[in-house]
C-alpha cells in the first residue's frame, strides 16, 4: 500500500534537518563595491571531504505527476547545492539523514516533500537522502555546486513497491 507525500513550504526552519536554504529574504547583508552591491555572505557552506567544489548547470524536465517515488539518493563525501537560474518553482524530496554513512537503509515513511518558490536554492548536507532533481517547468535549469574527485559521491537506495511513496502536486502549485 503506498502512501501520498504532501508538500509544504520550503523555510529554513523546516528544512534545517536536511540542510540549507538558499535565499536572501530575511538575511542580514552587508554592503561592498563602494555601496553599489549587498552582499549576502556565506548562505551555505560547501562541504567536500577530500575532491573539489565543482559548479555545473543542470536542464531538467518535469516528470509525470503523481509520481510514484521508488528510489533516493545521497551523496556521503559531498554537499550538494540546487539554485534555480530561471525563478520558477521546484519540487524537493528529502528523508531522515541515515547517522550511519556506511548504512543504505531509508525508512521511505520519513520522506518530506517542499516546494521552493523559484528563488530559494537549497544545500543537501552531506549523506542527506534527497530525490533527482524535480523540475516542474520545461528545460528548467539549475546552478549546481558539488563535489568532484575520487570515490563512490552518488549512492541510491530503490524501495519495494510496498515502500513506494506517491507526490500528487495540487493544480494550483503548477
Amino acid at each position: 500500500m503506498t502512501s501520498t507525500i504532501t508538500l509544504e513550504p520550503l523555510t529554513a526552519e523546516a528544512f534545517k534537518p536536511y540542510g540549507d536554504v538558499i535565499a536572501t529574504a530575511d538575511r542580514d547583508y552587508f554592503m561592498i563595491n563602494n555601496g553599489s552591491t549587498r552582499r549576502y555572505h556565506q548562505l551555505a557552506n560547501v562541504d567536500t571531504e577530500g575532491g573539489s567544489a565543482i559548479i555545473s548547470i543542470f536542464q531538467a524536465t518535469p516528470l509525470v505527476y503523481p509520481l510514484s517515488v521508488t528510489m533516493m539518493e545521497r551523496h556521503p563525501l559531498g554537499s550538494q547545492a540546487f539554485i534555480p537560474l530561471l525563478g520558477n518553482a521546484y519540487l524537493i524530496l528529502v528523508a531522515a539523514p541515515t547517522r550511519d554513512l556506511n548504512s543504505d537503509r531509508l525508512d521511505s515513511q520519513t520522506i518530506r516533500g517542499f516546494i521552493s518558490d523559484g528563488s530559494q536554492g537549497v544545500n543537501y548536507h552531506k549523506g542527506v537522502w534527497h530525490h533527482p532533481i524535480l523540475a516542474l517547468t520545461d528545460q528548467d535549469q539549475f546552478l549546481v555546486v558539488d563535489r568532484a574527485g575520487s570515490g563512490n559521491n552518488c549512492e541510491e537506495v530503490h524501495f519495494s513497491d510496498a515502500e513506494t511513496r506517491v507526490l500528487e502536486i495540487p493544480v494550483s502549485r503548477l
